[in-house]
């Protein structure tokens, strides 16, 4: 009995029994107590548990993208009306203007005759039957404009620019067009041309075959006869 009361004693005392049961338990902080949630032993990281850390953040490149369209918007916007509210600002930029917006127009019929219309903008405009009769026109753009049966008699044309432009049946009769332009399709065809100066003015080869079989006349300015500017000799 002795023996085995020294065993049973050794066996209980042994280092293996103390270690079972006395190793402590991992204890948790007492900061992390007021988390009103559950800690396990492996997730005791305060940047875990932390409140602020559950919300989630946001990108700041995106942020400032958002910012960026917000006022790209607002500014398109603001230019839009801003045009609206005046017609003539919408097509400003191509030069000097008369007192009407004169560009992209229908303009059949108008009256421009006597005036000083100098580097006027007529882009692409429908001038049919308009009436530019001694009209200043110098550097005026016609760029690819309807002028079908308009007026253009005794109208300075220097170095206007005719370009694609539809020239069918206008009265040229005595208009100065010295430097004018009138390249790609530009058609000419059944318009009068008595008088008129073509000096300097590139023509297609059809175009001037064409101008020369019904050119006759010398412009009263200029002193120049139409078949010597359209050099069909």
């Amino acid at each position: 009995m002795a023996v085995l009361s020294c065993l049973c004693s050794a066996k209980l005392g042994s280092p293996l029994h103390k270690t079972a049961s006395t190793t402590p338990k991992p204890a948790v902080p007492p900061s992390l107590l007021r988390y009103p949630f559950r800690i396990s032993a492996n997730s005791l990281s305060p940047a875990t548990l932390s409140p602020q850390s559950q919300a989630p953040r946001k990108d700041p490149l995106l942020s400032l993208g958002e910012s960026l369209s917000t006022a790209g918007f607002i500014a398109l916007l603001s230019a839009s009306l801003f045009f609206a509210s005046d017609p003539a600002l919408a097509f400003k930029g191509g030069g000097p203007y008369g007192a009407e917006v004169t560009r992209g127009q229908d303009l059949t019929g108008k009256d421009f005759s006597g005036k000083s219309l100098i580097k006027q903008d007529f882009k692409t405009s429908i001038l049919r039957q308009a009436n530019f009769k001694g009209a200043k026109l110098i550097g005026a753009s016609f760029f690819d404009a309807d002028l079908t049966g308009a007026d253009l008699s005794e109208a300075d044309l220097r170095g206007a620019d005719f370009s694609l432009a539809n020239v069918v049946k206008v009265n040229l009769s005595n208009a100065n067009l010295e430097g004018a332009t009138a390249t790609g399709n530009t058609s000419f065809k059944g318009s009068i041309i008595t008088g008129a100066d073509f000096t300097d003015v590139p023509l297609r080869d059809d175009q001037r075959e064409y101008l020369c079989k019904i050119a006759d006349g010398v412009n009263p300015v200029t002193g120049n006869a139409t078949r010597d500017t359209l050099l069909c000799n």
